[in-house]
């Protein structure tokens, strides 16, 4: 696949549909100054409505409209995206999506369903749907039109003048990741970070395919992907990349420091990134420029209601 065509027709399609989110540098967050992109202040409070308005945009919807699994954002993004684009939507999320991510995929209207259990369960809920109603399946991370969407934010990234030779990037599926990787093509380094208890990639490379993991802890409503998705892998195989994982302490220590240095409320998942490098898991060589990127914003409790 010719992935730079791909993102780059897909950020002709989302253009005025998502927001151009901020960057900014910081010397608090670690002992040297790192480059961050708030992707937190993206429609919905996630990167996800990228690859949602890239898929809506780039397809015929049929009258039984859209369905997507999802820990809550993906759903929340595709609920947005077919709203804005009126398209009737079904949204299944797992209970660990929390009652923040539910509120808000509650809030665009979108037929919802609450499933006991993970997201795997979701999506075999969400498969059903879309075999009885018509709809079409837009998957959270593992289909070409959602991979290149989430690429454009590192082809934005890099049009606001990104300097990093580093970027660290939160892995649940592997969507945003692999949209990463696509449109770097090895011209930077891409680093995969996994929460300890929710591991798909690392267990993927360790097993040279993709293998089912459980999954837990603090950043699973966002991260905790049983199984790494194939676009993901086969990226991740293609370019070496490398993967570490953070304790749940860590991911917290980096929630904090992101609010107590500048006043950034972001979830678990958005600080996964961030603790890499605080916790010591990830180690760059002495002048090697990092940045960071700030994957999600729906915290629970929503702390505004």
């Amino acid at each position: 696949m010719d992935w730079t065509s791909e993102i780059e027709n897909a950020a002709g399609r989302i253009a005025g549909y998502t927001v151009r989110t901020p960057v900014m540098h910081s010397d608090a967050l670690w002992d040297r100054d790192i480059g961050l992109k708030l992707e937190q202040c993206q429609h919905t409070g996630s990167f996800k409505a990228r690859g949602a308005f890239n898929t809506l945009r780039a397809s015929d919807v049929p009258a039984g409209g859209v369905v997507a699994a999802s820990g809550g954002n993906h759903g929340a993004a595709v609920a947005f995206a077919a709203q804005r684009l009126g398209h009737r939507a079904g949204i299944f999320v797992p209970e660990i999506a929390g009652p923040a991510k539910i509120a808000l995929i509650e809030r665009t209207g979108a037929e919802l369903t609450v499933v006991p259990g993970e997201y795997a369960d979701a999506l075999d809920m969400a498969r059903r749907y879309e075999d009885e109603q018509g709809a079409m399946q837009i998957h959270a991370y593992d289909a070409p039109l959602t991979v290149a969407g989430q690429g454009t934010l590192l082809r934005e990234w890099e049009a606001q003048g990104l300097d990093a030779d580093t970027v660290l990037i939160a892995v649940g599926g592997g969507g945003l990741i692999a949209g990463a990787l696509a449109w770097a093509q090895g011209a930077r380094k891409i680093v995969a970070v996994e929460p300890v208890p929710c591991n798909a990639l690392e267990a993927a490379r360790a097993a040279g395919k993709p293998v089912d993991v459980a999954v837990s802890g603090v950043a699973a409503n966002a991260l905790g992907a049983r199984r790494i998705g194939d676009i993901c892998f086969g990226l991740a195989q293609q370019f070496d990349t490398p993967v570490v994982t953070v304790p749940d302490a860590a991911i917290l220590d980096a929630q904090a420091a992101l609010w107590q240095a500048h006043r950034l409320l972001v979830e678990p998942a958005g600080a996964t990134a961030l603790a890499a490098l605080r916790c010591g898991a990830y180690v760059p060589e002495p002048g090697e420029r990092v940045a960071v990127l700030v994957c999600g914003g729906n915290i629970a409790p929503d702390p505004l209601g």
